[in-house]
């Protein structure tokens, strides 16, 4: 099972340069709205594209979904894990809690 990462200690990690955020959603949810600097990559993509987008598996990396209900985070974190990629975490309450907390988002 994925740690899990608070969403205060996301607006910290984030603040310091200290992780990658991976938007789990994709497509138009992604173009719409995500997390400050976030990377898009759903799980159906994982395999393929993991490497690519995420080049260091050592790297500081949380997932996000919508809602604690939406199960894309959760997968593309425990991919990540298989692969090989070391210090995984996943951001449970979502851009719906990061939206509704005021915090800012980005659109393509």
């Amino acid at each position: 099972m994925t740690a899990l990462i608070t969403r205060d200690e996301l607006v910290a990690a984030i603040k310091n340069g200290e992780v990658t955020v991976v938007d789990t959603l994709g497509g138009e949810y992604y173009a719409q709205q995500h997390l400050p600097g976030a990377l898009a990559l759903v799980p159906a993509e994982v395999d393929a594209r993991a490497s690519t987008v995420l080049p260091d598996r050592d790297a500081a990396i949380v997932t996000y979904c919508s809602n604690p209900a939406c199960p894309n985070s959760g997968q593309v974190a425990d991919r990540l894990t298989a692969l090989g990629y070391t210090n995984v975490r996943k951001y449970r309450e979502g851009i719906q809690d990061w939206v509704e907390a005021g915090l800012p988002t980005e659109a393509v």
